[in-house]
């Protein structure tokens, strides 16, 4: 008689139970992730940096500030007869005399004035030959006021502001008389080359008045840096000459035959390439001075928009109704200093017989170094330099 078996079920042999993971072996799981990893050293990079400007405060604190347009100029090329009168650049000449330029982080805010002209804040680091309660003393308002300005089809455009206020009277360097005979110097054909536009704006006092090309690119930081350095400025509009198209001022010129609204549609967009000019003077224009009819239109429009005219000796018996004054000398006709220095000795003896007198010259090197040494020993001599908006007359 067999004995029956009875089997069993196996049970399930019981599984040991995983300890639950520790945070630090969670964190250091994670980490192995190679994007997790680069973002946290990213992060601890940024809180450091930080913590860093907190303790030792903001490192570029105090560094001279400009501004430059970013506004999109069209047909703006500089013709060659303008950049044949400048000294030409070295190659790979930094523009800024290697100065480091950087945008701000921030967009200027739309409603206020700086982004009528499209400008952004830089910060331009380098030395300065001024330290900031000097800088400060000689600056001049930064452009553009409140209510010389309205936004015309090309840019901001100069007007009389509500009340009676004009941008000849709000953008020109004071001046107070002093008693002595009164020599102003306008230096021109600013802009286009930036060693020679630094050079002029930090090598001659305050008081020379600087004329700019509106073809400039950065005309608006321009500006702003001779305005900041205590230099008044002026905007040059080309103008026909006789033996245009032979020579060209370039595009936008005023015509002696054009039409009133062809003339005053070109000088407006003239016009609103920057702010902070306290007028207008001619670049070249002897065939436009001499019409009447074109002088008529031109000094009509001036007039309406509360700008001065300061030409360079072309349109002197030209007046217009709106303030005027006409240099009295070119001081550089002839590029050689001691040639320069006669110009610039004629100009103290006119203004020790009339008074005053008005010089013009451009920003050829050795001009700007003539004329700076000049003007240094001037108040010695007896003589008060002054602005040319100094000069100016309603005729």
């Amino acid at each position: 008689m067999q004995t029956a078996r009875t089997f069993a079920k196996p049970r399930p042999r019981p599984q040991p139970v995983a300890a639950p993971p520790s945070p630090l072996r969670s964190a250091l799981r994670a980490l192995s992730n190679p994007y997790v990893g680069a973002s946290v050293a990213g992060g601890l990079f940024l809180a450091c940096a930080g913590a860093l400007v907190l303790l030792t405060g903001d490192p570029k604190a105090g560094t001279p500030v400009v501004r430059l347009s970013l506004a999109r100029i069209t047909e703006t090329r500089a013709p060659p007869g303008w950049r044949a009168a400048l000294p030409t650049e070295t190659p790979g000449e930094a523009p800024f005399d290697s100065a480091t330029v950087e945008l701000s982080s921030t967009s200027p805010d739309l409603d206020s004035p700086a982004a009528a002209g499209g400008q952004a804040i830089i910060t331009i680091s380098g030395d300065s030959h001024m330290d900031g309660a000097q800088s400060a003393a000689l600056a001049l308002a930064q452009a553009p006021l409140a209510g010389l300005f309205v936004q015309g089809p090309a840019g901001p455009l100069p007007v009389i502001a509500s009340d009676g206020r004009t941008p000849a009277q709000s953008y020109a360097r004071p001046a107070a008389a002093a008693g002595k005979p009164e020599v102003a110097l306008v230096i021109g054909g600013l802009g286009l080359n930036a060693k020679a536009t630094h050079e002029a704006i930090d090598s001659l006092p305050p008081e020379v008045t600087l004329s700019f090309v509106p073809y400039a690119e950065g005309l608006q930081g321009w500006i702003d840096t001779a305005r900041a350095a205590g230099h008044e400025v002026l905007l040059e509009a080309p103008m026909e000459p006789k033996d245009y198209p032979d020579n060209d001022p370039g595009p936008y010129t005023l015509m002696a035959a054009g039409q009133p609204a062809e003339t005053t549609r070109r000088l407006e967009w003239l016009l609103s390439r920057a702010t902070g000019y306290f007028g207008v003077t001619n670049y070249l224009g002897s065939k436009f001075l001499q019409s009447p009819v074109a002088m008529g239109i031109l000094t009509d429009d001036l007039r309406q928009r509360g700008l001065a005219f300061v030409d360079d000796g072309s349109a002197a018996r030209i007046g217009g109704g709106l303030p005027r004054a006409s240099a009295d000398r070119i001081v550089d006709d002839q590029l050689d200093g001691p040639a320069i220095e006669a110009q610039l000795g004629a100009l103290e003896t006119q203004a020790s017989r009339a008074g005053k007198a008005l010089g013009s010259g451009f920003a050829y090197p050795v001009t700007l170094e003539t004329a700076a040494r000049w003007a240094s020993g001037l108040a010695q001599r007896g003589y008060q330099l002054v602005p040319a908006s100094a000069l100016l007359v309603r005729r």
